[in-house]
């Protein structure tokens, strides 16, 4: 967004992968391609089957993998678990950060942050039954997930203010209550059904946040 500076990580790069390894870093790519794989295979077990009908073979089978290389990363169930609840975070922020970067002026921005996280929805629904399943089975990182999002939407807020581009009262009730409502958004039409295009869901949000919702 205008003004907002996010880490250039990307998915799959060697910091995002020692932080879900939790501190088993690959040492080689084909040990990163082993670990992203390892990732992608449990987005889809945990996706597809909830974390406690999930299992590390279901994981390692997916994945194309042998069990060896699976605890190479992780010691556990419950270790691959969090490491994919903080790569979905990281993978959300890495999608949604560029088109943020790139847009012109605070309401063109939340717009385009708006747009990229529903257009990865569509193609990652599994995000949402991971992160419910974190409040229950980890969370400190069900928290972790969403105090960071609000942060990072509170500090782009907050410069945008100071650039005044928006108004000055800005504080994290607007940045909670921005990410509620993307979060929401992103369940009902990328989730739940796509019976109306990202585009059009974006361009009524940003024109609410320009205007509100009074009569005009």
């Amino acid at each position: 967004m205008g003004g907002e500076r996010v880490p250039s990580a990307t998915p799959g790069s060697r910091a995002d992968l020692l932080t879900s390894s939790e501190g088993k870093a690959p040492r080689t790519e084909r040990g990163r391609k082993t670990l992203r794989a390892i990732l992608d295979a449990a987005a889809i077990e945990f996706g597809e089957r909830g974390f406690h009908e999930a299992s590390i073979s279901g994981i390692t089978r997916r994945a194309g993998v042998a069990l060896g290389s699976f605890y190479t990363y992780f010691d556990s169930k419950d270790a691959v678990f969090r490491a994919l609840v903080r790569d979905m975070s990281d993978r959300v922020r890495d999608e949604v950060a560029p088109a943020i970067r790139a847009a012109t002026g605070q309401i063109a921005a939340e717009r385009a942050g708006l747009l990229a996280f529903m257009t990865f929805v569509q193609g990652h629904k599994e995000i949402y039954r991971i992160i419910d399943e974190a409040e229950f089975v980890d969370p400190e990182s069900f928290q972790l997930h969403y105090n960071t999002t609000a942060d990072r939407i509170a500090a782009r807020l907050k410069a945008a203010a100071e650039r005044g581009e928006i108004r000055t009262d800005i504080s994290d009730v607007h940045a909670w209550a921005i990410m509620g409502m993307n979060v929401f958004l992103g369940l009902r039409f990328g989730v739940w059904a796509d019976d109306r295009q990202p585009a059009e869901i974006a361009d009524i949000v940003a024109d609410m946040l320009a205007h509100g919702i009074a009569p005009r």
